[in-house]
C-alpha cells in the first residue's frame, strides 16, 4: 500500500508541484530543429533612440492612462513601456471550444486572450541555441492610425535523442466529479500512451487523490517495468470528493522522495480542478511548499479535463507553481499533449522569463497589450531575477499582440524596442535578446493577401477573446480597485470587441473561414467552427457596421 495523506499536511519534505508536464515520446515528432540565425547576448538589448527597456529611473506606473478624462482626473505622463511574464498556457481555449460546441458561451472571466493568440503555429525563426529569438511585425487595421503589432519569442526544437531522462510524478484526480466521461477515463488512455512513448531510462510515479492522497506508484524506471505500470493506471476509479492540496502535497513529496540527479523531475497534475475538500485556495495550497519548491526547481504542468472544470484555479495553480496548463477535452487532444508536443512540456529552456517593450513616445501615441491581464510585471522588475516569470520549453513561441495607435505623419519612425529577459535552467545566468520595429512594418493591411497568414490567425484569435468578454459586457480588471469601461453584466446584442480596429464576430468567422481554407490547418478550421458556434449562440447573423476614430488620451489604454 502506499501512504496516505489528508488534508493536513504530513510532513515538510514536500517538493515543488511539479505539474510541468511531461513525457518525452520516443515515437513522437520532437520540436522544431534549430533553424534560425539569431543569438543570445548577455546583459542587454541592442542601443537606439527608443525608451529603452527597465530604465534606471522608473517611468511611471503602467496603465496611467485608464480613462482619467470619465474620472475627471488629470492623467500623469504618459508611460510608454509595457512589461509582463511570458505565459505558454492554453488552457483558456480549448475549454472555450469545448463549452461552446457544447451550445453554452464560455464564462468571460475565464477568457484570457493570451492563451487563444498561443494555440497557433506562427512562423518565428528559431535561436541556433539556448534562450530565444525575437520577431516583432504587424499590420495596419481599418481604423485610422490604429495597427496591431505582433511581438514573436521563440525557444528551439527538442533534440530526443540528446535530452536527459525524465523523472516523472503524476497527480491524478480520481474524485467523484471524475467519473463523468472524457475524465478519469481519458486521464488513463493519456496515460497508458505516455507509458508507451517513453524511453526505458525514464521514471514516472503515480500520486492519486480524491478526500485523502496516496502514492499508488513510486518513482519507477519504465524499462522493465511496463505491464505493472500499465495495470496501476488501469486500476484508477473514481470515488470521494476533491482534495486538490493532499494530493499537490503528496505530489511533491513523492517526486522530491524519487527524485534524480540527471534527470528532468517534474510533476503533473491531471484534473476537473474543481477543489471542494481541504485548502480550495491555489495560493495557499502553493504557500504550503513554497521552500521546497525553490529548493527542488520543480514545476507544475496542469492537464485540465472535463466539461465543468476550475480553469482560474488551475491557472492559478501553476502560475504559482511556475509552470503552465493545457487542456484535452478526446483522445485526439490528448495524443497531441503527450505525444507530439511532450518536448515543450518536459524539458526547459528558459525560468524566470519576461518580456518587456519600450514604445517610442515621438511615434506611438496609444498602445494597448492584449491580454496577458495577471501576467503583468512592474516595468522595474524586468531586470530584478528575483522576480518570478514564466517558464519555456523546447519547440515552444509565446505570441503577445498590442493595438497600437501612431502620430499623425509618423509613418516612416521607430515604434518599439520588444525584449526578452531569462535565466538559463541550469545555471541561472541572465540572459537577454532584444529586437526593434519600424512604422513602415505595420503599413501593409491587417487582412491583405501579403500578410503573414500566422499574424492574421493570431489577430482572429486575439479579436476572438475580446468579443467573448464583450458578448457578456465583461471587463478585465486592471487593478484591485479599478475596472475598465463597462464593467461586469448585461450581454450586448452585437459584439464587436473593445480593441481599436475590431471586427465583428461574424466578419471574423468569415476571416477564420478563408484562413482555414487557403493554410490547410485544422486547427485554425476548429477555430472557424468555434466563431460560428459563438455567432449562433449570440443570434449574430449581419456584420455590424465597424467603429470610427475619436479623440483619445495618450499613453496606454
Amino acid at each position: 500500500m502506499g501512504r496516505v495523506r489528508t488534508g493536513v499536511r504530513a510532513r515538510t519534505g514536500a517538493v515543488a508541484l511539479v505539474l510541468a508536464g511531461a513525457m518525452l515520446a520516443t515515437g513522437c515528432g520532437g520540436g522544431d530543429s534549430s533553424d534560425g540565425a539569431k543569438h543570445s547576448r548577455e546583459g542587454g538589448g541592442k542601443q537606439d533612440s527608443a525608451p529603452m527597456p527597465a530604465p534606471d529611473q522608473p517611468q511611471g506606473t503602467e496603465g496611467a492612462q485608464q480613462d482619467e478624462a470619465q474620472k475627471g482626473i488629470a492623467p500623469e505622463k504618459p508611460d510608454y513601456l509595457s512589461t509582463f511574464a511570458l505565459d505558454v498556457d492554453t488552457a483558456s481555449y480549448g475549454y472555450a471550444r469545448r463549452s461552446l460546441k457544447e451550445g453554452r458561451m464560455p464564462d468571460p472571466a475565464d477568457i484570457r486572450p493570451e492563451e487563444f493568440v498561443n494555440s497557433f503555429r506562427q512562423d518565428y525563426e528559431r535561436p541556433d541555441g539556448d534562450g530565444f529569438s525575437v520577431t516583432v511585425d504587424g499590420a495596419r487595421t481599418h481604423e485610422k492610425n490604429w495597427s496591431l503589432m505582433r511581438v514573436g519569442l521563440a525557444t528551439r526544437g527538442s533534440d530526443e535523442e540528446r535530452r536527459p531522462p525524465a523523472a516523472l510524478t503524476f497527480v491524478v484526480d480520481i474524485s467523484g466529479s471524475m467519473s463523468e466521461a472524457g475524465r478519469l477515463d481519458l486521464v488513463r488512455t493519456s496515460l497508458g500512451l505516455m507509458t508507451d512513448r517513453l524511453r526505458s531510462d525514464d521514471r514516472v510515479a503515480i500520486v492519486t487523490f480524491s478526500s485523502e492522497a496516496e502514492t499508488v506508484l513510486e518513482m519507477t524506471r519504465i524499462g522493465g517495468n511496463e505491464d505493472r505500470i500499465h495495470d496501476v493506471i488501469d486500476g484508477l476509479r473514481p470515488t470521494d470528493s476533491t482534495n486538490v492540496s493532499a494530493g499537490v502535497q503528496e505530489g511533491y513529496d513523492t517526486a522530491v522522495d524519487g527524485k534524480v540527479r540527471g534527470s528532468t523531475n517534474r510533476v503533473v497534475l491531471l484534473s476537473d480542478a474543481l477543489a471542494n475538500t481541504g485548502e480550495t485556495d491555489a495560493d495557499a495550497i502553493l504557500d504550503r511548499i513554497e521552500d521546497e519548491r525553490e529548493d527542488h526547481g520543480i514545476t507544475l504542468f496542469g492537464v485540465g479535463v472535463g466539461s465543468e472544470y476550475g480553469d482560474a484555479f488551475m491557472e492559478r495553480l501553476t502560475n504559482k507553481g511556475d509552470g503552465h496548463t493545457t487542456y484535452v477535452s478526446d483522445i485526439g487532444e490528448a495524443e497531441k499533449v503527450f505525444c507530439e508536443q511532450l518536448p515543450a512540456h518536459i524539458e526547459l529552456r528558459a525560468r524566470d522569463a519576461k518580456a518587456q517593450v519600450a514604445f517610442d513616445p515621438e511615434t506611438v501615441k496609444q498602445f494597448k497589450l492584449i491580454g496577458y491581464e495577471n501576467r503583468k510585471v512592474a516595468d522595474e522588475d524586468f531586470r530584478d531575477d528575483s522576480v518570478d516569470g514564466g517558464e519555456v520549453g523546447p519547440g515552444h513561441t509565446v505570441t503577445a499582440l498590442y493595438a497600437v495607435k501612431l502620430r499623425d505623419g509618423a509613418a516612416g519612425g521607430h515604434v518599439a524596442t520588444a525584449s526578452v529577459r531569462w535565466l538559463d535552467p541550469g545555471s541561472r545566468a541572465p540572459h537577454e535578446e532584444s529586437e526593434q520595429v519600424e512604422a513602415s512594418a505595420l503599413s501593409g493591411p491587417l487582412w491583405g493577401n501579403g500578410t503573414p497568414k500566422p499574424l492574421q490567425v493570431a489577430a482572429v484569435a486575439g479579436y476572438f477573446a475580446d468579443g467573448l468578454r464583450a458578448a457578456s459586457g465583461y471587463r478585465p480588471c486592471e487593478s484591485d480597485t479599478v475596472c475598465s469601461e463597462g464593467g461586469e453584466g448585461s450581454r450586448t446584442a452585437d459584439p464587436s470587441g473593445t480593441l481599436p480596429g475590431a471586427p465583428s464576430l461574424p466578419k471574423l468567422r468569415a476571416v477564420a473561414g478563408q484562413l482555414a481554407s487557403s493554410t490547410g490547418d485544422g486547427a485554425v478550421r476548429e477555430l472557424a467552427t468555434a466563431l460560428g458556434q459563438a455567432c449562433r449562440l449570440l443570434g449574430l447573423e449581419t456584420p455590424p457596421d465597424e467603429g470610427s476614430d475619436d479623440g483619445e488620451p495618450e499613453g496606454e489604454l
